[in-house]
């Protein structure tokens, strides 16, 4: 039987990586999860706010407090799809865990070459500095919530339905560069959301779509056969929508 590939998962803490986490381990040899500590909403927002000015901000700050909330009520909807798909959000074993603030941190790039993966699997963290994608001779390979290069950013698969283009909504497993999913993609599929989806539950049906195609890309790159295509066609950066503006759409184009 052949060794299993050695696999990290560069991650920050949430849902997502841990269905990530119990979707690959029994394929893959994930030797050590390495979450970081998840970023502040309000530097976060400090910095749109220098971007997009701060009445956009605050909005966005109103919508993600409302998501919040829109979560809680969808939970039975989330775990509903889980079960469907056969996946698991439990913890992670600690004893695979370190933690570190930022995955920028000098001590990670040091901690990847001790490791010595195969491939680094990235969920939810910052952009990942030129430094750290360095640090090792393996592909750095991210899920992606949209359809890059049309919907780079957040919530692309959102946006894809607000702006009536379901030809884009879908999830994206890509190369992980210096930019904001601007990586070599490697596989891409569409999603279908039904009735009672909504925003919160719009990235489950993406992850349970991406999760497939990135056992696909790391059976890639064990048979040395990883295949990364350029982005093409017009590229955005996209965003948290403002309470009023999700809202807006909402009534008016049935987005929820």
């Amino acid at each position: 039987m052949p060794a299993r590939a050695r696999i990290v998962l560069l991650a920050g803490d949430g849902l997502s990586t841990r269905v990530m986490y119990h979707g690959l381990r029994e394929e893959f040899d994930i030797v050590e999860v390495i979450l970081e500590r998840k970023p502040s909403v309000f530097n976060m927002l400090r910095h749109r706010a220098r971007k997009l000015g701060k009445a956009q901000a605050l909005g966005q700050l109103g919508f993600i407090l409302y998501s919040r909330v829109l979560g809680r009520i969808s939970r039975r909807r989330i775990e509903a799809l889980l079960r469907c798909h056969g996946l698991s959000d439990a913890p992670i074993p600690a004893q695979v865990i370190t933690r570190v603030g930022s995955a920028n941190e000098h001590g990670v790039a040091s901690r990847l070459r001790q490791l010595a993966p195969q491939a680094v699997v990235v969920n939810g963290t910052r952009i990942l500095s030129k430094k750290l994608l360095a640090a090792v001779d393996a592909p750095f390979v991210n899920t992606h919530m949209g359809i890059t290069p049309a919907y780079r950013g957040v919530h692309g698969g959102y946006w894809a339905l607000v702006n009536d283009d379901r030809m884009h909504c879908g999830v994206t497993v890509h190369l992980v560069d210096a930019g904001v999913d601007t990586g070599g993609i490697l596989y891409q599929s569409l999603i279908t959301p039904e009735a009672d989806d909504n925003f919160t539950t719009y990235p489950i049906l993406q992850l349970v779509q991406g999760l497939s195609w990135m056992r696909v890309a790391l059976r890639d790159v064990v048979a040395g056969r990883l295949a990364p295509r350029a982005s093409e066609g017009p590229s955005q950066q996209w965003y948290h929508p403002t309470l009023l503006g999700y809202w807006k759409t909402r009534w008016q184009r049935g987005v929820k």
